[in-house]
């Protein structure tokens, strides 16, 4: 007899969801047992249902994958999670493996591919395709932003200038500067617009907390 693996589906879309639940109960060896909304939701949802693997969306409205990851790990350190999203940047990758992520797929995966990570992750093995290894490769040969030099670079993102970032931050106009000549080092870019466009690209820096 074939262990059935419990599935829990993370998505703020309903169609999304729905349609990956529909499917993946055609599978004889597939059971979806919890649908959630929300990143909140999937902390809640896990704690009830005890999922034996979670497929997880990173941006959602409330409360986002990777700190649902995170706060879902560090209930239950064995917890079996595969991220499913359309974002590709290579900061989303990395903030979701060290999240403690057992897969990372895109939404554009065919069905086997996703059964073949699910039943890799259930079995306690690591699924990560070979383009997002290549991305977290990338990642990891590249200068690291500190949390200060990402908090100037988030409201560069929203259009602030430097006296407002000074401001915003409660630091001088010239320490504004230097944050910003050392990430635009970092990221490999000469100007403001290029440094906004590239942590958009990267997943450095989201729209919704610009």
């Amino acid at each position: 007899m074939t262990e059935v693996i419990r599935l829990m589906i993370v998505d703020d879309h309903n169609i999304v969801r729905q349609g990956m639940a529909a499917l993946l109960n055609t599978m004889p060896s597939m059971q979806v047992i919890a649908e959630a909304s929300s990143g909140d939701q999937a902390v809640e949802l896990y704690r009830q249902h005890r999922p034996d693997v979670t497929l997880m969306d990173l941006r959602m409205q409330h409360g986002n994958g990777v700190d649902a990851i995170r706060a879902i790990r560090g209930e239950e350190p064995l917890a079996r999670i595969i991220v499913l999203t359309t974002f590709d940047g290579d900061e989303d990758i990395f903030r979701a493996l060290q999240a403690g992520a057992k897969g990372y797929l895109l939404k554009g995966s065919d069905i086997g591919e996703l059964v073949s990570a699910i039943t890799a992750v259930h079995s306690g093995k690591s699924r990560i395709p070979a383009p997002v290894a290549q991305r977290l490769a990338e990642r990891m040969s590249n200068p690291a932003l500190t949390e200060r030099e990402i908090d100037v670079l988030r409201l560069i993102v929203g259009g602030n200038s430097n006296k407002e970032i000074a401001s915003a931050l409660f630091i001088s106009e010239a320490t504004v500067k230097t944050h910003i000549n050392n990430l635009l080092g970092k990221l490999g870019v000469t100007d403001r617009t290029q440094a906004a466009t590239t942590a958009l690209q990267r997943g450095i820096v989201h729209l919704d907390q610009s």
